[in-house]
């Protein structure tokens, strides 16, 4: 039987675009792109947001690993 993270895999859903910004928070990584003029903040492999400035999609994406690992 398969779980949820390979289903997710078999559907292809990875980042498109420039990598702008990449680190692990506690075990989870954090990861900007910059696609079409937005900056798209994904944690752990998923899209969270799409945000206009690269210092904002960081702290976004720093804020909710902070929040909801803990």
């Amino acid at each position: 039987m398969k779980d949820f993270s390979q289903l997710r895999e078999f559907r292809g859903r990875k980042p498109k675009g420039r990598p702008v910004f990449s680190k692990r928070l506690q075990k989870v990584s954090v990861t900007v792109h910059k696609e079409m003029g937005k900056f798209i903040t994904y944690v752990d492999g998923d899209r969270l947001d799409a945000y206009n400035s690269q210092k904002e999609a960081e702290k976004a994406g720093m804020e909710f690993v902070k929040q909801f690992k803990s």
